[in-house]
């Protein structure tokens, strides 16, 4: 495919699928933007601009199609202090380096690091951002007009009911439109758009950060851009790979580092916030038909049409409206199945999701969770992999010689398996190891077989290692000191 089609591909292909699926995902990031800006501390029209910028920009730049990029909650949280002790200047600079730092990192290609996310990992931030998404709609559902339930039950019936009639439009559209005429038509005094916030009125202005370029603001600044790429990223590659499996069509996670970076860098100049990729949105899109990069920049496009053109119409939708998709979105973006996968799964694998769920339940960070469950599977792994060390002994008629074959992957958290392989009474003239099924990966391998040798010698044994392959050879001609010393250096065995 050449790259003039596959530019039409990503964004022709699918044009009314992805204008109708950019609208609902338009309207469902007004009240999450102007939430993240209360919680960075900041005014709901930096969050506003930052969405349309940060998805226009990405829809050209980035490297998965169909995949909504705004400003988070998971960004958000990381500005807090930067913002109230700085201001709102040092905000902006933060998010040029946060862009720049991502860049960096398309450029080193940093995206290969996502090859150490277990699929339990990706399922537990999975069924962990979907129990997230459906907390926050709980403030919508607490202390409210008993109205306001039956307006979310007749959004869910429309969402999950509409499709059998038609799927020509977007069920989540159409309900969010059915909501909003009955409120204003009888009148109803439920919580709306209009009271999260005001809507900016003017267009954003292009204009760099009023801030000194010094050292010193770099000092303040760097530590909040370096957190905020690196939770940006994780978040972008796992929702790229999220969306892939619900799409069965690749994306390049390279292209999407850049694209990240250019789009915060894009937000910043006209006045935004940090964002990256969205989960729920992204899922909110691909459900309601959007495939394409068209879909991305539609929900960007329409986002700042809205609060500029249609601000009257906007403030009167009602938050139950709203509410019953994101609703829709938890309860589609949970992986069902994987309740079921608890028993069938290894044990070790349950943990790592089951510890990957309650990390970001319970902090309400995406990138702890993450880094607790890539942990817990990489000491699983070591765990696994270890126990697979075998050492057979094989001893000569006379007594005088044994030959051990060694089996299975020699590092630090089976070396002290090996080193403990061996008899301890035997005191043969002739020692063989044989190492030609095993791999040795570290010092730790290394300092064991030492101290295998090194004990046969004191007893007076000749030692002869055999097999080793040219990887572990390297190494333990690099870092071993029982080939560096000679038999005779050692004590005898008394």
């Amino acid at each position: 495919m050449t790259p003039s089609s596959s530019w039409r591909r990503e964004w022709f292909l699918n044009i009314r699928g992805d204008v109708l699926s950019g609208i609902v995902v338009a309207l469902a990031l007004i009240p999450e933007a102007i939430g993240f800006s209360v919680i960075a501390g900041v005014d709901p029209k930096v969050g506003l601009f930052a969405s349309f910028a940060i998805a226009c920009v990405s829809a050209f730049a980035g490297g998965r199609s169909g995949m909504i990029s705004a400003a988070t909650a998971a960004t958000a949280v990381l500005m807090v202090t930067l913002v109230r002790e700085h201001g709102l200047p040092y905000l902006f600079a933060a998010t040029i380096l946060m862009g720049l730092l991502q860049i960096g990192a398309g450029l080193l290609r940093l995206d290969r690091l996502m090859r150490f996310v277990s699929r339990s990992v990706i399922t537990g931030f999975v069924n962990a951002l979907a129990i997230l998404i459906f907390m926050a709609q709980l403030p919508e559902l607490v202390g409210v007009p008993v109205q306001t339930y039956g307006m979310v039950a007749v959004g869910l019936a429309i969402i999950y009911l509409f499709p059998l009639v038609t799927k020509a439009i977007p069920s989540p559209l159409v309900a969010i439109g059915v909501l909003t005429a009955v409120v204003w038509w009888w009148g109803l005094d439920l919580r709306t758009v209009g009271d999260l916030g005001e809507l900016p009125s003017t267009l954003p202005v292009l204009a760099l950060p009023g801030v000194p370029l010094t050292f010193e603001t770099l000092r303040i600044i760097f530590p909040y851009s370096a957190a905020l790429a690196a939770v940006g990223l994780l978040e972008s590659l796992l929702t790229a790979q999220i969306v892939d499996d619900m799409t069965d069509t690749p994306s390049s996670k390279n292209q999407e580092c850049f694209g990240q970076g250019v789009a915060n860098i894009g937000s910043a100049l006209i006045g935004g916030m940090g964002g990256c990729a969205m989960i729920g949105q992204s899922v909110i899109n691909v459900r309601s038909g959007g495939r394409g990069r068209l879909s991305t920049f539609v929900a960007g496009a329409f986002l700042l049409f809205l609060i500029l053109v249609l601000d009257d119409l906007v403030r009167i939708i009602p938050m139950a409206a709203l509410a019953a998709v994101m609703i829709m979105v938890s309860v589609g973006t949970f992986s069902w199945r994987s309740i079921l996968d608890l028993r069938r799964n290894p044990p070790s694998s349950s943990a790592v999701m089951l510890a990957t769920v309650i990390t970001v339940v319970a902090t309400h960070d995406l990138a702890k969770g993450v880094l607790v469950g890539v942990l817990l599977s990489g000491v699983f792994f070591a765990g696994k992999v270890a126990r697979l060390v075998r050492v057979e002994k094989v001893r000569s008629e006379d007594g005088k010689e044994c030959a051990y074959r060694v089996r299975g992957q020699i590092f630090f958290a089976s070396a002290e398996l090996l080193a403990a392989s061996f008899d301890d009474q035997d005191r043969p003239a002739r020692v063989v190891i044989d190492v030609s099924q095993a791999h040795f990966w570290d010092i730790s391998a290394v300092a064991a077989l030492d101290k295998v040798v090194m004990k046969f010698r004191r007893r007076g044994a000749e030692v002869t290692v055999t097999g080793l392959n040219e990887a572990s050879a390297t190494m333990i001609h690099r870092f071993a000191r029982h080939d560096k010393e000679t038999p005779a250096a050692s004590t005898p065995a008394h």
